[in-house]
């Protein structure tokens, strides 16, 4: 049995590792923060808020947690090295900085979304943004009322191919919002706009439009632990590859 480390522990995608676990996975050891207690402790798993102790105590760390908590977790992370799962968004250009520098020592799957659906929905959006460079595309997300960044770190991600698949640079062309006589649409503009509502786990669209036609996919999350599948699925994966940056694409092999 492979064993997990969780960051992240008492969150919704947490909670949902705890329970997908299964015959090939064990939870070793939690992490909680200085002077942070534990509703629901986990049994006969070590709880630490030291990272070397609680390093030492699994062979693969899975986070779901906070950006300052990943940013905590990836500085200790170079004195302790250890293959990684982040599934944490929102973080910053330091905190990246600091994700592709912790690579160059451990294996890291980073992914805004470890669903296996997304992994094929990015993989798509790439080869049709390729594929037809006259379309305009539009990107939208939908998610619960409770979150907190957007556009999503997934939605950003799906941008992010569409911007590469055309040499585009994302922040030059991204547009999040329209308001008033802004007048028509720019030929390289790629749209992303969020949604907030109720209890959706999450929905996301990218369209092609072109003259005479367009293209439209779409994934939706109908439960969170799709999420918590597909990372213990990548820690599988990335606990024997070498030390570098990974998304879960690579874990399928797509």
């Amino acid at each position: 049995m492979l064993k997990i480390g969780l960051v992240g522990y008492s969150g919704r995608v947490g909670q949902l590792i705890t329970q997908h676990l299964g015959e090939d996975f064990i939870l070793s050891s939690v992490f909680v923060r200085e002077g942070a207690n534990l509703d629901n402790p986990p049994k006969n798993a070590l709880v630490s808020n030291i990272w070397e102790d609680f390093f030492a105590s699994c062979e693969v760390v899975i986070d779901f947690s906070s950006p300052s908590a990943t940013q905590a977790l990836l500085q200790s992370a170079l004195q302790f090295p250890k293959p990684l799962v982040i599934g944490t968004t929102g973080l910053t250009q330091a905190q990246m900085q600091l994700l592709n520098q912790a690579s160059k020592l451990m294996p890291i799957v980073y992914a805004t979304n470890t669903s296996t659906g997304i992994a094929l929905l990015n993989k798509l959006a790439f080869l049709i943004a390729e594929a037809l460079p006259e379309s305009d595309i539009e990107i939208s997300e939908i998610h619960h009322r409770h979150k907190k960044d957007a556009p999503s770190g997934t939605a950003m991600t799906l941008a992010q191919e569409c911007a590469k698949a055309r040499g585009l640079d994302l922040q030059s062309v991204r547009v999040s919002g329209r308001d008033g006589n802004i007048g028509a649409r720019g030929q390289n503009e790629i749209g992303v706009m969020s949604f907030r509502g109720g209890d959706i786990v999450g929905r996301h669209s990218v369209g092609f439009y072109c003259e005479g036609e367009y293209i439209e996919i779409t994934h939706n999350a109908t439960s969170r632990a799709t999420f918590a599948k597909g990372a213990l699925r990548a820690s599988q994966w990335v606990k024997s590859q070498k030390a570098g940056l990974y998304d879960m694409s690579d874990v399928l092999g797509i």
